[in-house]
């Protein structure tokens, strides 16, 4: 390999990091094992995954370090040039760390990051990809080699961090439901959390609203894309198809949350039942939609409800006003569903049912007939008593 192409993508390497706007630290940056030699981090489009890597090349590295480098596999050059070569040549130089965005772009790439975990034993090397791709289920290659997280979007309380400037922590789902009459005081010493819930349902999730102002416009582009290269292109389906997977979202955002007829929406899409079972598959492994199973069907191929999987997807969906207590539903289910067990609940009154234990009804404010054995998330309420919570307080779960 010629040294002038090396530094060229030392070069790209500092630019990205001198031109990278200050961005929140994300808590999942102490939560992984840097000292792991092959790291894999999964990520919806949209989620700041190439931000994550370069934030933290600069917080380990700095801008001059030639032990890390970042490179995009989507760049041309590694159309003719194998990533294995490369990396022989980084560690040749004195490189330690390589950061791989969009792996997923690049043939046989699980092949070669095994080979250079072979050819390169002290290379480092972190990648990201789409949480479409199922890294060790079919990449058998990188089982025993590769530890995986994923980067979700923004919680409620790193959303109230960027915007307040504060640096609330995050409490764990055991902590909340035991100590929210201790936790929730705390927080509102320093903010009234409410102040802030309607514009993180509307557009709190996503990074994409620090970049553009036309947020909306800017996730329904972000969306489609999802569906025509993370779905399209990763589960290897036709480009002619692509419009019934679309139409099958829009369907699924007028009607969720919801439970579907499998085969009436397969009329609908113009299709049939598996495929229909399939698609839902996707969409929920792409982060479009969450599936929800009762607690003794589990492992059940057709989930019992579907919702949406953030707030900020239905806005963009479904234009026309939507039910308020379907969104707190979906803001419940998509904050706690990241770090914990999450099943439908076993009666209509009850919403969902917490890590086989704590059935939790959700509304906008404490309507109901107030029961001992059940726990109520409550939208209105700034702090709690007993089994009755407030909503917001479960956006600090990460």
């Amino acid at each position: 390999m010629r040294y002038p192409i090396m530094n060229n993508f030392f070069k790209i390497h500092d630019n990205l990091l001198r031109n990278l706007s200050p961005s929140l630290r994300r808590g999942l940056m102490d939560e992984i094992d840097w000292n792991d030699r092959l790291i894999g981090i999964k990520g919806a489009r949209g989620m700041g995954k190439t931000t994550f890597l370069l934030d933290y090349a600069r917080e380990n590295f700095g801008i001059g370090n030639r032990k890390c480098l970042y490179i995009n596999l989507n760049q041309l050059y590694f159309t003719t040039e194998s990533l294995v070569s490369f990396a022989g040549e980084f560690v040749k130089q004195g490189g330690e760390v390589l950061l791989l965005d969009q792996v997923f772009k690049y043939p046989n790439w699980s092949i070669e990051l095994r080979q250079c975990m072979e050819l390169y034993p002290d290379l480092r090397i972190v990648f990201t990809g789409s949480t479409v791709m199922r890294l060790k289920e079919e990449n058998p290659e990188l089982n025993g080699l590769v530890t995986s997280y994923v980067l979700n979007g923004f919680s409620f309380r790193e959303f109230l961090n960027l915007k307040t400037g504060l640096s609330l922590q995050p409490y764990s789902f055991d902590e909340i439901v035991s100590n929210h009459e201790q936790i929730a005081p705390r927080i509102l010493e320093q903010v009234n959390p409410l102040d802030w819930f309607q514009d993180y349902l509307h557009h709190g999730y996503y990074p994409i609203f620090l970049e553009d102002k036309n947020y909306s416009e800017s996730l329904l582009k972000t969306l489609n894309m999802t569906l025509e290269v993370d779905v399209l292109f990763i589960r290897q389906i036709e480009q002619r198809f692509l419009h019934k997977l679309r139409k099958l979202l829009y369907l699924l955002g007028q009607r969720a949350p919801g439970s579907l007829n499998i085969s009436s929406i397969a009329k609908e899409v113009d299709t049939s039942r598996t495929t229909i079972t399939n698609y839902l598959k996707y969409l929920s492994e792409a982060r479009l939609i969450k599936e929800l199973h009762r607690e003794e069907e589990t492992g059940a191929k057709k989930p019992a409800m579907i919702y949406l999987d953030n707030t900020n997807v239905g806005y963009v969906i479904q234009p026309e006003p939507l039910n308020y207590i379907d969104v707190l539903k979906t803001f419940f289910l998509n904050q706690v569903k990241s770090r914990n067990e999450v099943c439908l609940g076993s009666r209509s009154q009850i919403a969902f049912c917490v890590n086989r234990q704590y059935q939790f009804c959700i509304d906008e404010k404490m309507s109901r007939r107030y029961r001992p054995d059940r726990y109520y998330a409550i939208q209105n309420m700034r702090s709690g008593t007993r089994n009755m919570i407030p909503l917001w307080l479960f956006g600090f779960l990460y």
